[in-house]
């Protein structure tokens, strides 16, 4: 299991945020590494200003899901969606699917994902990978949803199965980590780019130029908790209440003050997942 960071620490964050509201559009609170602690790991958000998180369906077994929609019933600043990742994509089979849509109708569920393509790991058959993803572009345009797309060493046959099925109701390229090109590719698709703790690593100044340069009402940010925790916490657990780091690292990356970030992130979070709409 991961260490956690000092809860002093993270409250420090309040400091930071200086009364910016946030909204972490990527994180997985049903991973076992929050099991004990949730409540607070919410509650810790809340009060550095991160009022709403997304947690994603898709983190393992096709059981997750059920997990994921459970925490956004029981919390009024978390939402979900549903999915299998590309990881797991040698299990989507027709039934999955169905499944999948009738999970989607929960009124917690605002979007399909995480799906897309992982030849990284090749945990998949890459055929597999991209027939799932195929099939969940899809159900979202058909559900008429936004998608989260998981890419790693994809971004050509993500761009071209993106190109030939539409992105219906648009989507997001999650915890993005190629460079400007690539961005502007996805944006020209119709997609948001959401950025996570990984920006503020020392190595990821290509990243930083692709954050520059995407346009303001396209991007998002993200903790895809528990990993990739950013500086100082590096090697830690990950919680939302440290997307304000990333926030930070991007208004650094853009010129812009922490206030335009977090208000622009937020706006656009809300209205790609229709958070607004569908707040109890």
């Amino acid at each position: 299991m991961q260490s956690r960071p000092n809860i002093g620490s993270i409250e420090e964050s309040a400091s930071i945020a200086a009364g910016a509201t946030l909204i972490d559009s990527h994180c997985h609170l049903d991973f076992d590494s929050f099991a004990t602690d949730i409540e607070e790991v919410i509650a810790r958000a809340h009060r550095v200003g991160v009022d709403k998180m997304i947690t994603i369906g898709a983190s393992g077994p096709f059981e997750a899901n059920r997990e994921a929609i459970d925490i956004a019933a029981r919390h009024a600043s978390v939402f979900a969606t549903v999915g299998v990742h590309p990881h797991e994509a040698s299990s989507v089979t027709d039934a999955v699917l169905e499944e999948i849509e009738r999970l989607a109708a929960h009124p917690r569920v605002v979007g399909i994902g995480e799906t897309g393509l992982d030849y990284h790991y090749d945990n998949s058959p890459r055929p597999a990978q991209r027939s799932a993803f195929q099939r969940f572009a899809r159900l979202a345009a058909r559900l008429d949803l936004p998608l989260s797309i998981h890419l790693r060493d994809a971004d050509a046959d993500a761009a071209a199965i993106l190109a030939d099925e539409g992105t219906g109701a648009g989507g997001v390229i999650h915890c993005f980590s190629s460079d400007a090109r690539a961005a502007e590719t996805f944006v020209g698709l119709g997609l948001h780019i959401s950025f996570s703790g990984i920006l503020t690593f020392k190595t990821a100044d290509a990243l930083r130029e692709a954050a520059a340069v995407v346009p303001a009402d396209r991007i998002l940010i993200e903790t895809d908790s528990p990993f990739l925790a950013p500086v100082p916490y590096r090697g830690r657990r990950n919680e939302p209440a440290l997307v304000v780091h990333t926030a930070v690292a991007l208004a650094e990356a853009r010129g812009e003050s922490l206030a335009t970030v977090a208000r622009t992130t937020s706006d656009n979070a809300a209205r790609l997942f229709r958070l607004s709409s569908t707040s109890p």
